[in-house]
């Protein structure tokens, strides 16, 4: 089984329609896919079962703040954005995933001995989509 170092990951994103770009100072980013399930037990069976229902996704960004990087400016609360993340690189044949979606929290935070730092969330609307550079 191979491994990567998250060191050599992209986020790029874009005001909904725009060219996605990279956004600056990432430090780290998180995609989180769920699945509701529905119950379809019925009388005389002896154990609950479920079937999938509907999906939902999540994407989280953190980086230090920089109001100099045009992508992160885009990145305000309530914003239509398209975005894409590429776990190892972009380099050809490399996976990335891609979707839509708005941005949900905006936090921006600083301490006196440390660096100012920025985090996002975005609500995914509709699939992430998985593909090759």
């Amino acid at each position: 089984m191979a491994t990567n170092k998250g060191s050599s990951g992209v986020v790029k994103i874009a005001a909904n329609g725009g060219s996605v770009a990279v956004v600056g100072e990432v430090r780290s980013y998180s995609i989180d896919e769920t699945s509701d399930t529905v119950e379809d037990t019925v009388m005389g069976d002896s154990v609950r079962t479920y079937l999938p229902s509907l999906t939902s996704a999540t994407l989280s960004v953190d980086a230090y703040w920089d109001d100099a990087d045009a992508q992160q400016l885009i990145l305000d609360t309530g914003a239509d954005i398209d975005w894409e993340i590429y776990p190892t690189g972009t380099g050809t044949g490399e996976k990335y995933y891609s979707g839509g979606g708005v941005v949900t929290a905006k936090t921006i935070t600083a301490s006196f001995d440390g660096m100012v730092e920025a985090s996002f969330s975005v609500q995914v609307s509709g699939a992430v989509t998985e593909a090759t550079a």
